[in-house]
């Protein structure tokens, strides 16, 4: 059963409107059906096969106005890294301890950094971590020898994302909280990163569909148009 605030939400929606950006930043505030400070998601279908590996589009990107929400990092390194990572802010940091503490279970983090060195150790990890998104990648800037600048950007109101089998990307670019022009930017952010990471192999329209929601709200679809700059 919907409770008394979706049915209320479900009203302010208008299912056969395509709306822009702009007024989606603002009425995904007010659709707001919880009772805490929900995150704001988007949700982008590509026109791309994610089965090929040139199109499986995976990439970060830090937005203006960070996640609103403070990411625990942990950083798997050598021990002369160790102090550099603290220093950053990191939540954890150490290596051999926490590949036990993983494989025993243990995944309560949002973001892992490592060095290329210590790769080779943690590829074994790769069933535990890779279902969680939690996997370091090159690609998105987690697998570096300059961990404090990674734990720097991460803290910072940096996202990594990546498209899934069905050719979407799902990701959370605030909270309802955000001032609407402030989930605006962030949202454009996102796209612009996520446009010029077209493959060239893609044929057809690239950006397919876009729609944002905050947790638990009905879905805002938006016109595609409108963010392409």
């Amino acid at each position: 059963m919907a409770t008394k605030n979706r049915k209320a939400a479900d009203t302010k929606v208008d299912k056969n409107k395509v709306y822009s950006l702009k007024e989606a930043s603002t009425l995904v505030k007010d659709i707001n059906c919880t009772k805490f400070d929900s995150s704001v998601d988007l949700h982008i279908r590509l026109g791309v096969d994610p089965k090929k590996a040139d199109q499986a589009i995976r990439g970060s990107v830090t937005l203006p106005h960070g996640t609103g929400k403070t990411k625990r990092v942990l950083v798997l390194c050598t021990p002369d890294k160790e102090a550099a990572a603290k220093e950053a802010g990191a939540d954890h940091v150490g290596l051999d301890e926490y590949i036990q503490k993983i494989e025993a279970g243990w995944t309560d983090i949002d973001v892992i950094v490592a060095t290329p060195a210590v790769m080779p150790k943690i590829g074994k990890l790769g069933k535990i971590l890779g279902p969680r998104n939690l996997m370091p990648n090159p690609k998105t800037g987690t697998v570096t020898n300059d961990v404090a600048a990674a734990v720097n950007e991460v803290k910072g109101g940096k996202i990594t994302f990546k498209v899934d089998k069905a050719g979407i990307i799902h990701a959370s670019i605030g909270r309802v909280s955000f001032a609407s022009d402030k989930i605006e930017q962030n949202s454009q952010e996102l796209i612009n990163a996520i446009i010029k990471l077209k493959p060239a192999t893609a044929k057809g329209t690239y950006l397919k569909g876009l729609s944002m929601a905050s947790t638990m709200s009905p879905s805002i679809t938006v016109d595609t148009k409108s963010v392409q700059n």
